[in-house]
């Protein structure tokens, strides 16, 4: 291994893959959950606390992990124990799904949704504690649906409009779309009737299917992001991106289509960010979805979301979760690491470790969504020669940067150490997008250079 850079180390190992929860109830056996490591995390909302230092992920079924480095996950345990009695009378479940937290003063609160699987009658309540593990007390109901409105009350993600201060509840699931509602400050509750404004919906031919949305505010581009999850959970969840200056948008894509146009041909609106892919080793995943974003204290960037192992039989796969450096192109749209976060650090690589056989994913839109495979590719220093199965093209290198050309094609790449998950070793990682908006991952294989 080069000592002129620092590797991530290799990350601690996921426990063997549990038996199906179906499985599990015929014979009545009930894992110690603290022993899953990170299986069966679902719709994970990453929070940095202040008061502690630590990292936390809160998860369908109220759900909490704590980590000190994004890396090392540790159980806390459920930090609500049930709905309020008004939401269960409404939804006729007990089910706590897809909790979000913001901090507002010395109070943490907690967004619950509680519903039943695939129906409208669904409520978003609030519950809050003195501290990030709880337990949290459910305060009251922030909003109900039922199929007589226009949308669904699940999925709550709370943005504060930097310039007003005032909150706003982000949520939504099929039917109508994703919404924003505005929130009482002081209370953490509605502020006005109704659903509030639709943010982004899909075409009844796609089957509605968005859900999850995120918003953050970059305070270096003035843009508010909108993440969202197209698709459905089990087999072709995909993460999609628009932007705004105003939290209550227009939200846009990177070639300017509304997050809100129903004329989506060829499932192009929203700019891709994250779907299933295949390396040419290891494991292949399919359906990374229902995302949080944290920006960390120190600048850096990260998206945390739920993904399952390739198996498009029918057969329900469970979900694990993935947390991976996210950066930033110069006109202000995210794209990803292209392997799960080990620790990687932001450093300069000499240029030298960088030539060699590479495999290469395009993260392309598709219709329908499946999983997108690695190709080879090559980087050679002799008059910086790129190729990528036929392609042919040149290279160059300057800042961490890699900027390839091929044809009429320019495609731009940050440089960064990462643990390749695949064949559990450390190498050189490639993250960037083309001049088309398509983004892209490159990892090299192979022996490093001496």
């Amino acid at each position: 291994m080069d000592t002129r850079i620092q590797y991530p180390k290799e990350p601690p190992k996921q426990p063997a893959k549990p038996v199906p929860k179906k499985d599990r109830e015929k014979k009545k056996e009930k894992p110690d959950p603290a022993k899953l490591g990170l299986w069966y995390t679902h719709d994970p909302a990453v929070y940095q606390d202040e008061c502690s230092g630590n990292y936390y992920i809160y998860g369908t079924g109220a759900v909490c992990q704590k980590s000190a480095d994004l890396v090392h996950w540790e159980y806390v345990g459920k930090v609500v124990e049930h709905p309020p009695k008004e939401a269960e009378e409404w939804t006729g479940g007990k089910d706590i799904w897809a909790p979000d937290i913001v901090k507002v003063g010395d109070e943490y609160r907690l967004y619950c949704s509680n519903s039943t699987w695939g129906v409208q009658q669904s409520c978003i309540f609030l519950a809050v504690a003195d501290n990030a593990e709880g337990p949290f007390v459910p305060r009251g109901i922030v909003l109900k649906t039922s199929s007589d409105l226009s949308t669904n009350a699940i999925d709550a993600n709370i943005i504060t409009d930097a310039e007003t201060g005032e909150m706003y509840m982000i949520y939504g699931s099929f039917w109508g779309g994703c919404h924003a509602l505005k929130l009482d400050t002081q209370t953490g509750l509605a502020a006005e009737e109704g659903v509030g404004k639709c943010l982004a919906c899909r075409p009844s031919w796609l089957s509605t299917a968005i859900e999850g949305p995120y918003m953050v505010y970059h305070p270096d581009t003035k843009y508010y992001y909108l993440f969202v999850s197209y698709g459905s959970l089990k087999m072709d969840y995909q993460v999609r991106v628009g932007r705004s200056r105003s939290v209550l948008g227009p939200f846009v894509d990177r070639n300017g289509r509304e997050l809100t146009d129903l004329t989506d041909e060829d499932n192009s609106i929203g700019q891709m960010l994250f779907c299933g892919y295949c390396w040419n080793d290891g494991v292949s995943y399919m359906a990374p979805g229902h995302n949080s974003v944290l920006h960390d204290k120190d600048g850096s960037w990260y998206l945390v979301c739920h993904i399952r192992e390739k198996n498009f039989t029918g057969v329900p796969e469970i979900s694990t979760m993935q947390v991976r450096k996210m950066y930033w192109t110069d006109d202000g749209w995210p794209f990803l690491s292209p392997e799960p976060y080990s620790g990687e650090i932001d450093q300069e690589i000499p240029k030298d470790l960088l030539e060699g056989r590479y495999e290469r994913i395009n993260l392309i839109s598709a219709l329908p969504q499946g999983i997108q495979t690695a190709v080879p590719m090559k980087l050679e220093d002799e008059n910086d020669y790129y190729e990528c199965c036929s392609i042919q093209g040149k290279w160059s290198y300057e800042n961490n940067r890699v900027t390839i050309t091929y044809g009429p094609h320019v495609d731009t790449a940050h440089v960064t150490a990462v643990w390749d998950s695949e064949k559990n070793q450390p190498t050189i990682g490639l993250c960037g997008m083309s001049d088309k908006g398509v983004p892209f991952w490159a990892k090299r294989v192979g022996a490093s250079r001496p």
